[in-house]
């Protein structure tokens, strides 16, 4: 039902913050303090919505937040980002002479934004800041010079980054070719930078040889630090997944009964659904978890802060506490799965499925995020077998 004039004003603070509704996705929020504030929920999925600000009562009516509604509304439906475009419109408001490497910088990000992911946007903010901004960003964008940022980044490169600092010099360059087509710049001064920066040798990921596997394993069970990190690295080893799909994992992608875990397109690197089949050492971790984790959103939550997954170091941390730094990692361990499984005659295919590499054709894809779940279930379970039997093995 409606908001009345009477309800809203006459409507008292509680202890918590709550809320009143209009109809259409508009609702009031009052909060402890008094304060009223009118907001806008709004889906741009079926499985995923934003919250609006459209402003504080009584500065904004009830007639006004209605045809905001009604406005944003219609963003949504052209499918726009409203908070996005809110940002641009405040960006757009600013004097046209606040053309300084940072405001340009800040655009460029509201633009990119919706394209990011989180942790892709708080690597951008971090590092831009840090190693760009914070010495430049309050110069007019059309004075920045290639020596400037040379010098900018050759100090990344100089403390130990280098990957890092061509990812500045990558952004900055977006930003002035963000810049040039605004009509702020004349032309991108880091592009005589482009072979300025040494580049790395190829590294491939370390992993464990069959040989090393016994110590590993018993060097693991033995590890006396985080219950839960031990387990996560178990659990890494018998479902081959990647770390960042660990990490991330959610309670709610597990059947234990059917000992599956459904892992959703939008965590997987090729961006394809991946069910991965759970041997019986997998499900017995997973019943052990149920007690600690099982009540929470994620199967290995942060230690510091609980609404989020482990941090991607974590398992790294682990092998270097175990004496294995510079000889495995995380996603090394799927590395030694794929030699050991060939070596041992399992199709490649099979193993290529249960690593979730590049489907290429991907019409059979789409087919096939379930594929080869019988003959994988069999591999996954014959390589938990073996690596119990490493556990026996002298190392």
């Amino acid at each position: 039902m409606p908001l009345s004039d009477v309800k809203i004003r006459t409507s008292k603070p509680l202890d918590k913050p709550y809320k009143l509704q209009d109809g259409k996705g508009l609702y009031l929020e009052i909060r402890p303090t008094g304060a009223k504030f009118w907001r806008y929920r709004y889906w741009t999925s079926p499985t995923k919505d934003g919250i609006y600000t459209i402003g504080e009562y009584p500065d904004v009516s009830r007639a006004e937040a209605r045809a905001e509604r009604e406005r944003v509304r219609l963003l949504v439906k052209e499918g726009k980002n409203p908070t996005a475009e809110k940002k641009l419109d405040k960006l757009r408001s600013q004097k046209e002479t606040a053309t300084t490497l940072a405001v340009v910088a800040e655009e460029w990000k509201v633009v990119n934004w919706p394209h990011w992911s989180e942790t892709y946007r708080k690597q951008v903010e971090k590092h831009l800041q840090r190693d760009l901004l914070d010495e430049y960003g309050e110069l007019p964008i059309r004075e920045v010079t290639s020596a400037q940022l040379l010098a900018a980044i050759r100090k990344i490169d100089e403390r130990g980054a280098p990957s890092i600092a061509r990812l500045v010099r990558q952004w900055a360059g977006s930003i002035f070719r963000h810049a040039i087509a605004t009509l702020r710049a004349d032309s991108d001064p880091t592009y005589p930078l482009r072979g300025a920066l040494r580049m790395p040798p190829t590294r491939h990921n370390a992993h464990l040889s069959a040989d090393e596997l016994p110590g590993f394993m018993k060097a693991l069970d033995a590890y006396k630090g985080f219950g839960l990190t031990r387990l996560a690295v178990n659990l890494q080893m018998l479902t081959l997944v990647r770390t960042q799909e660990l990490r991330l994992a959610e309670w709610t992608e597990f059947d234990l009964d059917a000992a599956e875990w459904r892992i959703p397109a939008e965590k997987m690197k090729m961006r394809d659904p991946h069910i991965v089949p759970l041997p019986k050492q997998a499900v017995a971790i997973m019943r052990e978890l149920e007690p600690l984790t099982g009540r929470r959103r994620w199967v290995f939550p942060n230690i510091r802060n609980h609404d989020t997954g482990m941090t991607n170091t974590t398992i790294l941390r682990v092998i270097e506490i175990l004496g294995y730094k510079g000889r495995a990692t995380g996603h090394g361990f799927r590395a030694t799965a794929s030699t050991i499984l060939h070596e041992q005659g399992w199709n490649s295919d099979i193993i290529e499925r249960q690593l979730a590499h590049l489907e290429r054709n991907k019409v059979k894809a789409a087919y096939n995020h379930a594929g080869y779940l019988k003959e994988r279930r069999e591999m996954l379970q014959a390589w938990a077998d073996y690596l119990d039997l490493q556990r026996d093995k002298k190392a």
